[in-house]
């Protein structure tokens, strides 16, 4: 039996760029020469057997477990590459440029076989977005989109200008997604909407769009799509799609509506995922084992559910800030965790258990990684993201922190991939985490994490029960999402301001008679102007016929006395503080002001009447 694969992982930044072996040693890997020029962009190929880099002038190609060199390819200017799925063809993309003979095109996507240096394909591209050339895993077909249409050519006989296997014209189309796995290859086609028709994504298998008249297997017909998002299951029979609109027309949502559907590859089965809390889906993952996947979805504190393949829900995680999820490769472990906006909080739960094993804090992290073995979580703090703190941490999977390197103007951090065949199988009771390195090791013990402060309360109301309006959904707050009957939930201030004897702050005292609230018996029974209630119906029947609300009791404040001895303690202590700070100056070399040397020559007499409190 082959040896496993190590953890390797690859650092590029400004100045530097390294192969790193990781637990135990963290030492860089023997054999492998760093250029001395900076590198636009790195990658592993999907095997995990090649890494590229990108250099002004070329692209260089290394066996990464040596570092040997393996293919030097003479492409100037490329701004980023990929690898085919079995690292067959390397593709590389530059910026379109537009040539001055009207007759001439830039092929700015070109793709490069890796075995022998030779340039395959050339297309042009302009936008970088979505540039990658698709292949299914197989690497049977190069499917690329071109306008309206679709192409295929034959991935074992790529060649310049050779012609396509086959033409598919798609009116209106927009997108092309390739998947697959052991249970099928697929392709999913994207048409927008356009003159009221529908928007529609249709799934075809590779084997149907390669005949001369392909039909759909599967295709869901939908509105509210501005943007989708595919995510194909590893097995290629299911494509998760995410749906995102830039406007939200119930003004409810400053980044627009989102819906998530799923599909069948070979049809039989197509729903709209039922998600119960209001607002957008934040993220969304597959499971390796492909049996189940999770959503992160509504408004915050976002709600985290994991599907079935039915999409019928199974395990609900509860809510929690969070906007990322990830599962590891071994669909053992499930991470859950907030970035950008968030504060970097990591959960990290057992499928098998359904509990949660680690609590981890990686604040201002840009990037979060499994390692291929399941057992190391990478996170990394990324330029030009953050120009500050730059650098990457090495975790256990069931929390401890194992290594950390400060990294200035560190750009990418990418695990070696390797196949789930080629790791040992996740043992059934998580193993104690490994002894740390010595650059966790020697660092002076951390006090613990200060809690948030939160919103703003006056010292008279600290100490005592929040009240609910302040609380978030998770902590027992009022919920964000709509009421029953479809419209907003009441307000506790709503709910204030409609207790009798009681009117909004600022409005006109209210007169009431015998015959209503303007003691007028005129206009009993008549409809007001503005289309509300009648006339003359007092506000305990109006409250009568309202939605049943919940009233909160804000408990009386009671300010705490204070301790004039207590008090006068403290400022002596924070004047020896300053003291000590003003002393630490003085031994440094500063210049103090007058003032400042008056204030050392006082010590004694602070310590003196400090002492005779405390006496």
């Amino acid at each position: 039996m082959a040896a496993a694969p190590s953890n390797q992982y690859a650092l590029r930044a400004q100045k530097s760029l390294a192969l790193v072996e990781a637990c135990p040693s963290y030492t860089a890997t023997e054999g492998f020469k760093a250029p001395e020029v900076h590198t636009r962009q790195i990658q592993y190929s999907p095997t995990g057997e090649l890494f590229a880099y990108v250099l002004p002038t070329s692209v260089t190609i290394v066996k990464s477990e040596t570092g040997e060199l393996f293919r030097e390819l003479a492409v100037v200017g490329a701004v980023e590459i990929t690898f085919s799925p079995k690292g067959t063809y390397l593709s590389t993309w530059e910026r379109y440029v537009k040539p001055e003979d009207p007759n001439a095109q830039h092929n700015n996507l070109r793709i490069f076989s890796t075995a022998t240096g030779e340039e395959v394909m050339a297309f042009t591209n302009k936008s970088q977005e979505n540039w990658h050339p698709a292949f299914p895993p197989s690497e049977s077909y190069l499917i690329r989109q071109s306008g309206s249409e679709i192409l295929l050519f034959s991935g074992a006989s790529l060649a310049p200008k050779v012609a396509p296997v086959s033409r598919f014209r798609v009116e209106g189309l927009k997108g092309v997604w390739v998947g697959g796995g052991s249970e099928g290859e697929g392709v999913a086609v994207f048409v927008g909407e356009k003159n009221g028709a529908p928007a529609t994504m249709s799934l075809y298998s590779v084997q149907t769009l390669s005949g001369s008249s392909p039909v759909a297997t599967a295709t869901k017909a939908f509105f509210k799509a501005d943007k989708v998002t595919v995510k194909w299951n590893p097995a290629g029979s299911m494509a998760l799609f995410l749906t995102t609109t830039d406007v939200d027309q119930t003004n409810k949502s400053y980044y627009g509506e989102t819906n998530l559907y799923l599909v069948a590859l070979r049809g039989g089965f197509e729903c709209r995922v039922a998600l119960d809390k209001e607002g957008p889906v934040h993220d969304f993952a597959w499971a390796p084992n492909s049996k189940e996947f999770g959503v992160v979805y509504g408004y915050m504190p976002a709600k985290t559910v994991l599907f079935d393949t039915k999409a019928n829900p199974s395990h609900d995680l509860g809510l929690s800030p969070r906007n990322f999820l990830s599962y590891q490769p071994q669909s053992r472990l499930l991470l859950v965790a907030g970035f950008g906006n968030l504060s970097g909080h990591i959960d990290v739960w057992d499928r098998k258990a359904m509990k949660k094993v680690a609590d981890i804090r990686a604040p201002n992290a840009s990037t979060c990684e499994w390692s291929p073995c399941g057992k190391y979580i990478m996170t990394a703090t990324l330029s030009p993201r953050l120009r500050v703190d730059n650098g990457y941490k090495v975790w256990w999977c069931a929390g401890g922190l194992l290594h950390q390197d400060m990294i200035a103007d560190l750009y990418q951090a990418i695990w070696r991939p390797s196949s789930l065949s080629s790791n040992p199988p996740f043992p059934a009771v998580i193993p104690p985490a490994p002894a740390p390195s010595a650059s966790v090791s020697s660092l002076p013990p951390q006090a613990p994490a200060p809690i948030a402060a939160g919103a703003y309360r006056p010292p008279g109301a600290r100490g005592t029960a929040t009240p609910i309006h302040f609380l978030r959904e998770d902590q027992g707050g009022l919920p964000s999402s709509s009421s029953s009957n479809g419209g907003p939930a009441p307000s506790v201030y709503a709910v204030r301001g409609q207790q009798k004897g009681r009117a909004p702050p600022g409005s006109a005292p209210r007169e009431e008679g015998e015959n209503g609230r303007n003691g007028n018996a005129k206009t009993k029974g008549k409809k007001d102007r503005r289309g509300g209630a009648k006339r003359g119906e007092s506000e305990e029947q109006l409250l009568a016929v309202a939605a049943p609300v919940v009233v909160e009791v804000v408990p009386e404040v009671v300010p705490e006395s204070a301790d004039p001895v207590a008090k006068k303690i403290r400022n002596l202590l924070k004047k020896l503080k300053a003291i000590d700070e003003l002393k630490e100056k003085l031994a440094k070399g500063e210049k103090l002001e007058a003032t400042q040397v008056l204030k050392i020559k006082n010590e004694g007499g602070i310590r003196s009447e400090l002492a005779s409190l405390e006496g």
